[in-house]
């Protein structure tokens, strides 16, 4: 383990340094501190945005797209928003899987700050063999369906109104170290087509392929390069404490917290804090925390301290077994079968990851973005 942040060899490809350092957090400092919060500096970018983005807007009738999960990222950006004078549209992805939690956060923010709101509902029945097919590949990467369909509803619902800005609540303040063995990039089409087609062969495939809208990585430039679409981060450029935050959300809108990353999806939390650890070794806790101890927020003994503890009380794990078998349609025996099965990566099947590496980094090179994230 990095005797600086938390970051250990469940993380096949870590690296450390003489001082045992690894390279996450040597990265993070690098990096992606000096694209984080800095005072006047990130204040003046922060005011200089919102302009630009009220400039663009005008004659339209959105200035921005907002995706909203309920989470509290996502219900600070409309915040901020709403306090920064922007007309912003509010989208949700409905993938079935919200909290009572979640679902009471949305209406709240909704109603307090006072946005129009759509949401995005995919054909469910596609979208859960989709979901049963990643589960069945035996890869880390079980939230892809989830993840291609945000960008997509976001996307859509900002050609949909002419609209230029997305504001996404990615941030560096609690995202900004995360391993590429831990997850692969949703915006490979061919990764997503390989598995259905391996799970799902001949025409059953052919029709959740069909009825699932795809946005890859040609959706996303075409978005980019032709219609002029921007991913904004405005976490990035404020002083982002999440405690703070959820008191402040609290306080001022009605907002409601909930325990853990992502407890606003049951599926996501699910996978995360369960499927990850036991069948994968892998803790996304441990990359959270590791950006907070880095960003100041976190000490490294509380980082331990949490990590010694399960992230799913023991006692609910067979309830949400049952609830999350049932939502699927297989049986708690199919799931445990899955969890028997042999952990694969992206690589065991068919993926475009050259090509994407490829393609990013020549936009990157055109645009001189220092990262995705912006």
């Amino acid at each position: 383990m990095c005797n600086r942040c938390v970051m250990d060899t469940s993380d096949s490809e870590i690296s450390f340094d003489a001082n045992g350092h690894c390279n996450h957090c040597n990265n993070y400092f690098n990096r992606i501190a000096p694209m984080s919060y800095h005072g006047k500096d990130s204040d003046e970018a922060f005011a200089k945005g919102i302009e630009q983005i009220k400039q663009r807007g005008r004659g339209r009738k959105y200035d921005c797209v907002i995706g909203i999960s309920g989470g509290i990222d996502s219900s600070y950006v409309a915040y901020l928003a709403k306090k920064n004078g922007l007309r912003a549209l509010l989208v949700h992805l409905n993938n079935g899987w919200d909290t009572s939690i979640s679902e009471q956060n949305i209406q709240v923010v909704v109603d307090k700050l006072g946005f129009d709101y759509e949401v995005f509902t995919p054909d469910l029945e596609a979208f859960r063999k989709m979901q049963v097919a990643f589960l069945r590949s035996s890869t880390p990467d079980i939230e892809s369906p989830t993840d291609m369909l945000i960008q997509y509803a976001v996307h859509h619902f900002a050609q949909k109104y002419d609209v230029k800005y997305i504001i996404s609540g990615g941030n560096f303040a609690t995202e900004g170290i995360l391993p590429n063995t831990w997850f692969y990039n949703a915006k490979d089409c061919r990764y997503c087509k390989s598995i259905i087609n391996t799970i799902i062969p001949g025409q059953e495939g052919r029709e959740v392929l069909q009825k699932i809208p795809k946005f890859g990585w040609a959706q996303e430039l075409y978005c980019k390069l032709i219609k002029g679409i921007k991913t904004v981060y405005f976490l990035n450029y404020v002083d982002y404490n999440k405690e703070q935050v959820r008191q402040l959300l609290s306080n001022e809108l009605g907002w409601k917290s909930y325990e853990g990353k992502h407890g606003e999806s049951l599926y996501t939390a699910f996978e995360q804090f369960y499927i990850l650890p036991k069948k994968f070794n892998v803790d996304y806790r441990r990359a959270t925390f590791s950006t907070q101890i880095c960003a100041g927020t976190m000490t490294r003994e509380e980082a331990l301290r949490q990590l010694e503890m399960p992230a799913f009380k023991e006692e609910e794990i067979k309830t949400v077994i049952e609830e999350i078998c049932a939502h699927l349609q297989i049986t708690t025996k199919e799931f445990d079968e899955i969890m028997q099965q042999k952990p694969l990566s992206y690589r065991d099947y068919k993926n475009d990851e050259r090509k994407l590496k490829f393609i990013y980094s020549v936009y990157r090179f055109l645009t001189g973005k220092k990262d995705y994230r912006g």
